[in-house]
């Protein structure tokens, strides 16, 4: 039975869910969902209500595509108040015998002792490099003979209550949390590839009301830092610019504007009612240097912010979130950064919108965390499989296309 995920990324503007089969090392989106949310600011849950009514919604649309229920997932967590620890662990192998997933998780497992965890919860345990008696920096150790197993790692932590309530969510939700990741590491495994993984560099994530900086050095995430500016900001500065309601703001961002006003047609109009008696034209030069100014300020603020988070070279910058699919961010992101920073490109069919960035790679991480643990794990029974599978007369033709294809697993 192929592996079957399910990931959850509770956003300030939308909900999102992706639920992926993995084929021959290859990742196929069964279904995904993009549903607006409440209730949630920042990834933190303020209307406990709200939230549960928000996800209980975008469940019930993602279910009726698949034609099961979700009852596990993997929970997208924001990287606030997130620490990083260089920690380092040990376990003893009996009798000389090949090291298997389970000592490599007896090793992960013993690093997290020097970890004061009182007032936060443990995330992520990310592998810098093992040794074997005398061999050192190994990146997979299973398979190998030795009498000693050692270990050092990166470890994430967070603070309790606020990942509990997103957790507690879901519960009323009625889906169990097999697992968390920060939504930067989602954002990471989106991207990653053999040369990223040896390299330092930064993912900046444009969300709906702030902008989340990583840095991650050979694949590893070591430091953040968060902008209070994101989407909503140029939704707020086209409602003061043109005197338009915020959801119509919103429209003529996401379906008018370019990110680069050079590239605008003053010809081309957006027509839209101020109110019942009255309606207003403007055009898309106008509209598109209100939005290049908010994106451009966006980007030199995090272009700045990454000078302070590190001194080293960065020599990737990919950058994410629905912002980043306006026409034109690429040309703004060439001037604002260079060759050295692109906008996210996903390719996978279902996902291809950078929304779903942090949701997707949270599944490619999941997975690659239970391989190196040498587990395997499906978040559907079978008798959901078969379902899935199924070409009954009920299921649409998108759904038949999409479907050819302890403690969170002790971190």
């Amino acid at each position: 039975m192929s592996d079957v995920y399910t990931s959850i990324d509770l956003g300030t503007n939308s909900i999102k869910i992706v639920v992926a089969q993995k084929v021959n090392d290859k990742f196929y989106v069964l279904a995904s969902v993009s549903s607006p949310s409440k209730g949630i600011q920042n990834g933190f849950i303020i209307d406990m209500k709200d939230a549960v009514n928000s996800l209980k919604i975008a469940l019930k649309e993602i279910e009726k595509s698949l034609g099961i229920k979700i009852k596990k997932a993997i929970a997208c967590i924001p990287p606030f108040h997130c620490d990083f620890d260089i920690v380092s662990g040990k376990t003893n192998i009996i009798d000389y015998n090949e090291i298997t997933g389970e000592d490599v998780s007896k090793v992960l497992v013993d690093s997290i002792k020097e970890v004061d965890l009182k007032d936060r919860e443990l995330v992520t345990i990310m592998p810098i490099g093992f040794t074997v008696d005398e061999k050192e920096n190994i990146r997979d150790p299973k398979g190998m003979k030795g009498t000693i197993l050692e270990s050092r790692n990166v470890v994430s932590t967070t603070l309790k209550e606020p990942l509990y309530r997103i957790l507690e969510v879901l519960n009323l939700c009625g889906v169990e949390t097999v697992d968390i990741c920060f939504s930067s590491t989602g954002d990471y495994y989106t991207i990653k590839n053999k040369k990223y993984d040896e390299l330092v560099g930064c993912i900046i994530n444009i969300g709906e009301e702030s902008t989340n900086i990583s840095i991650f050095n050979r694949g590893i995430q070591i430091k953040n830092s968060l902008l209070p500016v994101g989407s909503f900001h140029v939704d707020k500065d086209l409602t003061y610019a043109f005197k338009a309601r915020s959801a119509e703001a919103r429209k003529i961002k996401e379906r008018f504007s370019l990110a680069l006003a050079s590239y605008a047609d003053s010809n081309d109009i957006w027509e839209f009612s101020i109110d019942k008696d009255n309606k207003k034209e403007i055009n898309q030069v106008s509209v598109s240097k209100v939005v290049e100014a908010r994106i451009r300020e966006i980007l030199k603020l995090a272009k700045n912010e990454i000078k302070n988070l590190t001194n080293r070279e960065i020599r990737y910058i990919i950058i994410t979130g629905g912002l980043s699919e306006i026409a034109g961010f690429s040309y703004l992101v060439d001037q604002e950064f260079g060759f050295v920073a692109k906008s996210c490109n996903n390719l996978v069919m279902g996902v291809r919108h950078n929304e779903f960035s942090s949701s997707f790679g949270a599944i490619k991480y999941f997975d690659d965390k239970l391989a190196l643990r040498g587990k395997t794990y499906n978040m559907l029974s079978k008798e959901d499989m078969d379902t899935i599978l199924s070409t009954d007369a009920n299921l649409t033709n998108e759904n038949i296309i999409g479907k050819v294809f302890g403690h969170f697993f002790d971190n």
